[in-house]
Formats: structure tokens, C-alpha cells, sequence
């Protein structure tokens, strides 16, 4: 049985500027093999300078393998990921990327799908809607955006065949085409799904109004693209013991469980380091944890079994890892 490879080398084929801020980038595999396939919702790894690696949504038709499509928005508030793609990223260049991986998937067995973006959030929507267009299944977008100026992809939706399906608001519109959130949900279908991505205030907005009107977590499906900082004030230091050795490894207040791990020779994959990806995702065996990613659901965190050890920490003196 084959694998997917640990990583792949793309081409950059084109980049553009799809909107005030924003640049989309066209990859190509290096050696003009045909790409892995992907599922609507997927992203992947960029690899950049500096050793920085940051997660960006595929946007691009899910049927095509000859290209992977992707857009950044260059964040004021950057952590040097954007600004490097922005900056220092041309047509020509080769990048190291991830196969594609799909935390944000599409429940294909949901009578009516809700799509709602904010901003750059559209990147993961808009190749959902093309693969709901795609299968007939029914669909509504709402594409909220500062003005149209900042709108990316906005005339490809607009010359789509869905095109009827979306509605776009901007802050600086008419009020007759401002967002009005309470009306979309009260207005949803009975088991409607909902997908939201977007700008983390947005998303939290829109999740917890869901909430409020009583909405199943099933239903539920949402991508951070980034976590908002935590105070580190009154972290403390803690142990986290490894199940299979039984050794303790101390972790200081200013330091990651993974930073800890890593100093003592235990590697544990990483990619966002913001708790957001999943990927260091660790099971849990005893202790209580402090979550402070935006990864897991409400529910996958009451449940206490796995955290994500680049951000989360514990609230109970010691937490016993499944390593």
C-alpha cells in the first residue's frame, strides 16, 4: 500500500493579487508530477524562511491534481508568516509543503450546508461551495468583508454557476446588505449544517449565537486560523510524566510542554503552534489539563483525554502523557 510522502516540493506558477491585502499563490508539483488529491476543506503546510511553518486553505476545485491554489492576507498583526509569503515569495520559487490534511470537512449527508465567511475565511468556503455546486447539493453562503476592495475571489464567484446561492455584505455597504446573523440562523433550514471561517471575533460570534439557539455541536464546523494570545501571568510550573518510560519531565512557567519535551530529547510533531492545527494533538491518560487551544470542540475538551501540548498546559500538578 502506498503513502502519502512527508512532504512535497511545489513550484510557484503564479501569484496575483486577488484583493487589497491579498495574494493568491498558484503551486505546481517541482517535478511535474500530478499532486495527491484533496477533499473540500483541506490545507496545507508551508514551509517558509526562518523555519516558520504556516497552515493555508486549499481554494481551488477539489477535483483538480495539477495545482494546489491558496491565498494569504497580509496580517498587520503577523507573526512574519504572511508577511514572508507576501514579501519574500515569487513566481519561480520553490517551496517545501505538507500533502494536504482536512480538519473542516464536508458532512455530504446534511440536507442544507450554511457557509459563512469573514475575510480571508473564504479560502476553505469557496471550494466547498464549488464541490456542493459540483453535487447538487443545496447551499447558502454569506461572504462578509470590509469593503469590496478587500473582497478576494469576488468576481470568480460572481461568474460561477452558484453565483445566486451567495450573498456578500461589507461594512461599508447600504444597510440593506449588512450581515444580520440572528435573521441567517433563524432563517436556516431544520438541520442545516454550518460551516464558518473567518477572522476569530467572527467566529466566535457566529458559533455562539449558533449555540444560544440550541444548535448540536454536530452540526458545527469551523477552522481558526489563528488563536488570540493568553495571558502567561500566572502560569505555574508543572510535571507531565511519560506513560511508557515512566519518566518526569519538568516544565517551567514559561515554557511549553513541547519545549520542555524537546529539551529532554522527546520530539513531538508541531506545525501552528498556536493550538489551532492539531497536529501535536496528545493523549492524556491522567490529570487535569488547561486547554487553551481553539482546535478541539467544547466537548472534546470537557472529556480531559487529549491537549494540544504546544500552548495547553495543566491545572493539576503533574498530567501523565500517552509518549
Amino acid at each position: 500500500m502506498s503513502t502519502a510522502p512527508a512532504s512535497l516540493r511545489v513550484r510557484v506558477a503564479r501569484k496575483a493579487v486577488e484583493a487589497e491585502g491579498i495574494c493568491s499563490f498558484e503551486l505546481v508539483s517541482a517535478d511535474g508530477r500530478p499532486l495527491p488529491a484533496f477533499s473540500a476543506g483541506s490545507h496545507i503546510d508551508v514551509h517558509l524562511s526562518g523555519g516558520l511553518v504556516r497552515q493555508y486553505s486549499l481554494c481551488n476545485d477539489a477535483a483538480e491534481t495539477h495545482r494546489y491554489l491558496i491565498a494569504v492576507l497580509k496580517d498587520p498583526a503577523t507573526r512574519g508568516g504572511s508577511r514572508a509569503m507576501h514579501e519574500q515569495v515569487h513566481e519561480g520559487d520553490e517551496l517545501t509543503i505538507s500533502p494536504p490534511r482536512n480538519h473542516f470537512a464536508l458532512a455530504h449527508e446534511a440536507a442544507h450546508h450554511l457557509l459563512l465567511a469573514g475575510g480571508i475565511g473564504i479560502t476553505p468556503l469557496l471550494c466547498m461551495a464549488e464541490r456542493l455546486a459540483a453535487t447538487g447539493a443545496a447551499f447558502t453562503m454569506h461572504y462578509c468583508t470590509r469593503s469590496r476592495e478587500r473582497t478576494a475571489f469576488a468576481s470568480r464567484i460572481e461568474a460561477s454557476a452558484f453565483a445566486a446561492q451567495v450573498h456578500f455584505h461589507h461594512d461599508d455597504g447600504p444597510a440593506e446588505q449588512q450581515f444580520r446573523l440572528d435573521a441567517v440562523l433563524a432563517a436556516a433550514e431544520a438541520h442545516t449544517h454550518l460551516y464558518v471561517c473567518g477572522p476569530k471575533g467572527f467566529m466566535d460570534a457566529v458559533l455562539g449565537a449558533a449555540r444560544g439557539r440550541g444548535w448540536a455541536q454536530a452540526r458545527l464546523h469551523y477552522e481558526f486560523f489563528s488563536a488570540e494570545p493568553v495571558s502567561t501571568e500566572g502560569d505555574r510550573a508543572f510535571e507531565v510524566v511519560l506513560a511508557s518510560s515512566g519518566r518526569v519531565v519538568p516544565v517551567a512557567a514559561g515554557q511549553t510542554v513541547v519545549q520542555a519535551l524537546a529539551a529532554c530529547g522527546v520530539d513531538v510533531m508541531v506545525s501552528c503552534e498556536q493550538g489551532v492545527c492539531g497536529t501535536c494533538l496528545t493523549r492524556v491518560l491522567d490529570g487535569e489539563i488547561d486547554h487553551r487551544d481553539v482546535y478541539l470542540t467544547p466537548e472534546e475538551q470537557a472529556a480531559g483525554d487529549r491537549f494540544t501540548p504546544c500552548v495547553s498546559r495543566a491545572k493539576s500538578p503533574r498530567l501523565v502523557l500517552d509518549l
